[in-house]
């Protein structure tokens, strides 16, 4: 319970250029639905959605997934476990600048204007 109470503050607080929330370590287990996003899964979230409730785009298996018409702020929560991170590139295909690294069970609120793709791995 203190878990989903420190999500759901930090969510709501969210207002930063970069807030980043870290709960839990690279190798827990499957962590619950978290604002909407399942298990497992790597969601964005509509522009200005603050808190994050319903995802708009939801990313399941590694490797790259092209963007479209992302721009400015938004939730992009990490609910993949066993290590599982995704990063944010700044070009199609997972090219460009991928150093935005998101460990699992983090969120950050963040401008996707530059991120073109987001890649999922292991």
């Amino acid at each position: 319970m203190r878990t989903m109470f420190r999500r759901a503050a930090t969510i709501a607080a969210g207002t930063a250029a970069a807030a980043v929330l870290t709960i839990g370590t690279a190798g827990a287990a499957p962590a619950s639905t978290w604002a909407g996003c399942p298990d497992g899964a790597v969601c964005v979230y509509p522009q200005g959605q603050d808190p994050a409730a319903t995802p708009s785009l939801t990313f399941w298996s590694y490797g790259a997934h092209n963007l479209s018409g992302q721009v400015g702020f938004h939730w992009v929560l990490n609910n993949q476990y066993g290590g599982a991170h995704a990063q944010l590139c700044t070009g199609y295909n997972g090219t460009g600048d991928c150093s935005h690294d998101m460990a699992p069970q983090n969120g950050w609120w963040t401008d996707l204007t530059p991120v073109n793709s987001i890649v999922l791995y292991q």
